[in-house]
Order: structure tokens, then C-alpha cells, then sequence
């Protein structure tokens, strides 16, 4: 699904028109990524949360010349499904 079918989906869902749903998807998105991006969490009840995973600084390879590389430390967005949606997808 893109955020497209998501807005069609909104929009039928709600009587909404097609760019309202839109306004709306894309307002949820921008606060959600906001608050990702200040360290906070994200919970949807049933659907899952989000949080912010620090990664450690490792050390890889290049795949082309088999070189040793330092990767340096950064931040990652990790998801935790919630009871409903792992049901629902079994």
C-alpha cells in the first residue's frame, strides 16, 4: 500500500474528500515523524510503536573491494507490532 491507496482508503472511509483525507494522512505523518525525530515514541493502540533505536558504530565491509570500513554510530526507527495487528496478520 502507498500513501495514495492510504488517502484513497481515508477518504472513503471517513466522506471525506479526496484532499482532505490527504491534509489529514499527511498532518499524522509530519506530527509522527516530529516526534521521532525530538526522541519520543509513538504508540497506535492495537496497530504498534514506534521509537527511536540507537545503533553502535560497527565495523563493515565495502562488497566491491572487500575493504574494512568504520560505520559510524546513528539513529534508527524501530517498530513493535501490536497484539492486533500480529493477529490479524496470522
Amino acid at each position: 500500500m502507498h500513501k495514495s491507496d492510504l488517502v484513497t482508503a481515508v477518504a472513503d472511509a471517513t466522506q471525506l474528500s479526496a484532499d482532505k483525507a490527504d491534509r489529514a494522512v499527511s498532518a499524522a505523518v509530519e506530527h509522527m515523524t516530529n516526534a521521532l525525530a525530538r526522541g519520543e515514541s509513538v504508540s497506535l493502540v492495537g496497530f504498534g510503536s514506534f521509537s527511536v533505536r540507537p545503533r553502535a558504530a560497527r565495523t563493515g565491509k565495502n562488497p566491491r573491494t572487500g575493504e574494512t570500513i568504520q560505520i559510524p554510530a546513528s539513529n534508527a526507527v524501530g517498530f513493535k507490532a501490536g497484539k492486533a495487528l500480529k493477529d490479524a496478520v496470522q
